[in-house]
């Protein structure tokens, strides 16, 4: 049986937490004849141009020392730097990773001096992790190359999200 991840928000007050919801292909009902062949190439350069700011994005990171991921991790941890300390956990969660995977990468970021961790005050059993200045120098060259690239593509994207929210003709 073929299967699809749905990506959902979480309806909870201020949560940037997100579920991922697996659901059966076969559950889904589709209306074949709704799509012509605009539309399937349409889609087709949609994850073409998502393949492109990807492979910008990793090649990017590994410029500045980093795999994909660890600027993931660093992007997640200066987003939710004001709102509450970042545990290993949440990471995983985050990255849809393992908890170990998570240990792993916290760890590397560690060595590299881009990360600090430590004990959670009301929790020693809790590690917390924090960027250095030392991480937020490089993650606001990353970052702002990032937003360099997304502002050449977005127009692009904007117009396929337009097209996308508007339903076809008979629907």
């Amino acid at each position: 049986m073929q299967r699809a991840a749905i990506l959902r928000g979480s309806s909870g007050a201020g949560s940037a937490r997100r579920d991922v919801v697996a659901v059966s292909l076969t559950e889904v009902k589709v209306r074949r004849a709704t799509l012509a062949t605009a539309d399937y190439a349409e889609l087709a350069a949609f994850r073409r141009a998502l393949r492109e700011f990807l492979r910008f994005s990793e090649d990017a990171a590994a410029r500045a020392g980093l795999s994909g991921r660890q600027y993931q991790a660093m992007l997640f941890l200066r987003g939710r730097q004001r709102v509450r300390p970042v545990s290993i956990e949440h990471l995983a969660q985050e990255l849809l990773i393992k908890h170990n995977s998570a240990v792993g990468l916290a760890d590397r970021l560690v060595r590299e001096g881009l990360v600090t961790r430590r004990r959670a005050a009301d929790d020693r059993r809790r590690v917390e992790l924090a960027l250095t200045p030392a991480g937020q120098r490089v993650l606001v060259k990353l970052a702002s190359m990032h937003r360099v690239e997304l502002r050449r593509i977005g127009p692009g994207l904007r117009r396929f999200f337009e097209r996308m929210s508007t339903p076809p003709d008979g629907e």
